[in-house]
């Protein structure tokens, strides 16, 4: 039902569905938990969230203090660039970022556990953004790391001058300001 192509961050999955398509459009599946199960993606979905933006909006880097917020992220209208930096410790790809193209074409979904700051950068005019979460969002738990962090030194898709944070985001710590209250410890399965 559902194939998990490779990616470099290990606890990472990039999803393909299966897509029944035909000359009035296409099917599939956007979740299926015993599909997902199967694939080692056994997570506990208790909320979904929705966003529209607009081109060269960035959100991000974000991500929960524990219990987290495993992630499931699909770009339903448009097309985004979605990344995640590893901010596990002990991980040996800490500080590290991968990215991927989401879109209404393509049709693939990103399985974010928790342990990586997410966020991602629209392509389009307009996207729309839909993923579900592990737990329940909660202002007290939630935290970020710049997007624009040296260090990391994410290549965005976009010129820098078009990219449109939030204040929020503008002004978010780097990994370094924030490495010693990381809670998130790598277990060395995933």
């Amino acid at each position: 039902m559902i194939e998990i192509l490779p990616t470099r961050l290990p606890g990472l999955k990039l999803i393909q569905p299966r897509v029944f398509g035909d000359e009035r459009g296409f099917f599939h599946e956007t979740y299926r938990r015993d599909a997902y199960a199967a694939a080692g993606i056994d997570c506990e979905f208790v909320q979904d969230n929705h966003s529209r933006s607009r081109r060269g909006v960035v959100r991000g880097m974000h991500f929960a203090l524990p219990p987290g917020q495993a992630k499931l992220v699909r770009c339903a209208r448009g097309k985004i660039v979605d990344i995640v930096v590893d901010i596990r410790r002990g991980s040996p790809t800490y500080g590290q970022w991968e990215a991927f193209e989401l879109d209404d074409e393509n049709l693939r979904q990103l399985f974010v556990p928790v342990g990586f700051a997410h966020g991602f950068c629209v392509l389009s005019e307009v996207a729309d953004v839909v993923y579900k979460c592990s737990h329940y969002y909660d202002p007290e738990l939630e935290r970020g790391i710049h997007f624009r962090d040296p260090e990391i030194g994410i290549e965005w898709p976009l010129p820098v001058d078009e990219l449109v944070p939030s204040e929020r985001d503008r002004n978010a710590p780097t990994l370094a300001d924030v490495a010693d209250t990381l809670p998130f410890v790598y277990d060395g399965e995933s």
